[in-house]
């Protein structure tokens, strides 16, 4: 499937279009640095990862809505003091910009995170992004626990990346992410990438506690799929088929976001599921109707 076929593909099952909730946009010099880490990850790694994507913030967004994506975040996170209450800002002004981004924000280990992160709600984040890897900090941090606790008693829900794929951290993985949900077991986590590459453990905090989900970004693909395998985990996504949601990581992606939906729909769960992953699941969440 190309991209071209995608609104063909949704209309098929007779869906409105699609819910992203793993799209990336963020202040251009910040945006640039990312695409500039991507540019060295073939040096790092050994494997190249082509940005395909890489594209002014205008046909971004046009690229898009030209998909069908009828919503998405502008997920950003800090990796160091000081970045998180600056970028919330600047996602505030890009979502009163563009009515069809869910106001996104993001945190970090600081003093004064639990006043900016109240802030942030009240301004209106409808969701938060924490990336333990890139920001290299312990999600267990003592300065975090009022706003985890914040995050829980408003269900804003927060897409944390926690697993230790594409390489592990210092943090990552699911042990110290399990014990926030121990401490917080109403928090409305959606674990990107599904947890990549420890899975199974990430599925069984979806089957264990009531408001965790789990985001589709880059699983099931032919660029990962091969490293981190997921197709024999199967049964246990059918019985979460209401806690699933379409994820891409646009625009830093080596592949179509045509490929990610492909990948889902090869899977063979059924139509059901697609339609729950793809719109259902993430439109009851925020709320979207059309």
């Amino acid at each position: 499937m190309n991209d071209d076929e995608l609104p063909a593909f949704w209309q098929r099952l007779g869906l409105p279009g699609l819910i992203d909730v793993h799209v990336h946009f963020m202040p251009d010099r910040v945006q640039q640095k990312v695409w500039a880490y991507f540019d060295r990850v073939g040096q790092l790694t050994g494997k190249d990862w082509p940005v395909h994507y890489r594209l002014s913030e205008a046909e971004r967004l046009d690229r898009l809505r030209g998909f069908g994506v009828r919503a998405f975040p502008s997920l950003l996170y800090a990796h160091k003091p000081g970045m998180a209450s600056w970028l919330n800002e600047w996602a505030r002004d890009f979502a009163a910009a563009n009515p069809d981004v869910i106001q996104t924000a993001t945190m970090f280990p600081e003093p004064g995170v639990a006043r900016y992160v109240e802030a942030a709600i009240d301004a209106g984040a409808r969701i938060f992004k924490v990336h333990v890897q890139v920001g290299g900090f312990d999600p267990r941090d003592p300065l975090l626990d009022p706003a985890w606790g914040l995050l829980a008693d408003t269900s804003t829900p927060v897409v944390v990346h926690a697993g230790s794929g594409p390489t592990p951290g210092a943090f990552t993985g699911p042990g110290p992410i399990g014990e926030v949900l121990a401490r917080h077991p109403s928090l409305a986590m959606i674990a990107a990438h599904m947890g990549m590459p420890e899975y199974a453990e990430f599925i069984g905090f979806a089957e264990r506690y009531d408001n965790v989900r789990l985001d589709t970004t880059m699983c099931f693909t032919d660029f990962i799929d091969h490293e981190f395998p997921l197709a024999e985990l199967g049964p246990r996504l059918v019985a979460l088929q209401g806690k699933i949601l379409l994820g891409t990581d646009f625009p830093t992606i080596p592949h179509p976001v045509a490929h990610q939906v492909e990948a889902l729909a090869r899977l063979d769960l059924g139509d059901a599921w697609l339609r729950d992953v793809l719109w259902h699941n993430a439109a009851q969440l925020f709320g979207v109707t059309t």
